[in-house]
């Protein structure tokens, strides 16, 4: 109630009369928004649009992931290794991480996307588009990985394989769909649209429409991602935002390096 008063002034008369639940915007804000004391250690959604994490140790972040913090943390930019900084150079995929470590609460959000925390273990692995990754436990492993098939004319793609033992924290453009993936039932996705998937599918590229449809203009749905085997893909309802259109050999350059 003294919080209620402070962020929104005295209750109304009818509002006191009503038992002391406020007819305005303020208190229903303060119902759903008011965050409440973490109970246990790890990461989890706080609501659908960011995570927050209960740090008693070392975590790894996307750069510039971090909208609020609390406690005795500190927060460092994190090199990659030599070998994942030169896949970067040369698929344009990788992932810019900063370490947070010690004792504390930290809330992660990108650009108000819908947010996940996924487990992952040495027997059930992630991959998980690079554009996509949002945080993850120390335990957790990764590397950079080519989806099989996908060269430049496929949209060169390329994944982070997670693995190990925690939890992945994800976005998605939109509230993203996870859909079964059976050997009975392969799936095909926009490769735009693909956010993640069960890292012992197998995959490959596949074209829906043919070069002389392409050069004509074509569909705008050319090429995807299939996946075969037993598990789950996780898709979300966008294919992302609207880029301007990249010419020119600089251009060129500048989208292979990221």
């Amino acid at each position: 109630m003294v919080l209620e008063r402070a962020l929104f002034g005295p209750m109304t008369t009818a509002a006191a009369d009503a038992g002391g639940q406020s007819s305005g915007t303020g208190a229903d804000f303060l119902t759903r928004s008011l965050v409440r004391t973490s109970s246990a250690p790890g990461m989890t959604v706080e609501n659908q649009h960011c995570v927050r994490a209960t740090v008693d140790g070392a975590l790894m972040a996307r750069q510039g992931a971090m909208v609020a913090y609390r406690g005795d943390l500190t927060i460092a930019t994190k090199g990659q290794g030599v070998k994942k900084l030169l896949k970067r150079a040369v698929t344009g995929e990788g992932l810019p991480l900063m370490e947070v470590a010690g004792r504390g609460e930290i809330w992660f959000a990108e650009l108000a996307k819908h947010v996940a925390v996924l487990p992952v273990s040495a027997d059930a692995g992630l991959a998980v588009a690079g554009r996509c990754v949002l945080a993850f436990d120390a335990g957790v492993t990764y590397e950079i990985t080519r989806v099989k098939g996908a060269g430049m004319a496929g949209g060169g793609l390329f994944a982070s394989t997670f693995g190990g033992d925690g939890s992945v924290a994800i976005t998605a453009d939109g509230q993203p769909m996870v859909i079964p993936v059976t050997p009975d039932a392969p799936l095909s996705v926009d490769t735009h649209a693909i956010v993640g998937w069960s890292a012992g599918l197998t995959t490959s590229i596949t074209r829906s429409e043919s070069a002389k449809s392409f050069l004509k203009g074509g569909s705008g749905e050319m090429f995807q991602l299939r996946l075969a085997g037993d598990g789950v893909a996780i898709v979300q309802p966008s294919e992302g935002p609207i880029l301007p259109k990249k010419d020119g050999a600089g251009d060129v350059i500048e989208e292979l390096l990221g």
